[in-house]
């Protein structure tokens, strides 16, 4: 049961979420919590369904090994650099609009000079 305690944390510190948040979910001490995330104590299988449904994954992943912990970081800090990204992305293109509508209200501001 240690990779199952081993995606459990994995997955929960993935979320964000502390021990304490899963353990009141799902109505256990925090230190009952850890003793599942440590492998000491064995989980029955509607319990491990309910931790599954808590982190909103198949009942599969928890189950399955897992890659080593400092692979599954590198992942979350690259999809947390690219959505980063995307972010900075979007906010040039929001401010490229701004930048266009201004030019235009400018443009027509000006009075139009002829040359005869």
């Amino acid at each position: 049961m240690k990779i199952l305690g081993k995606n459990i944390r994995l997955l929960r510190r993935q979320h964000g979420w502390s021990q304490e948040d899963i353990a009141s979910r799902l109505g256990i001490s925090i230190p009952a919590f850890s003793k599942i995330e440590t492998g000491i104590t064995d989980v029955n299988l509607s319990r491990i369904e309910q931790i599954a449904s808590i982190l909103d994954v198949p009942l599969v992943k928890l189950l399955a090994e897992e890659e080593d912990e400092d692979d599954h970081f590198q992942k979350l800090a690259i999809d947390a650099i690219n959505e980063k990204l995307l972010n900075r992305e979007n906010e040039i293109s929001i401010l490229q609009k701004k930048v266009i509508i201004l030019y235009e209200e400018l443009r027509k501001e000006q009075p139009q000079h002829r040359l005869v």
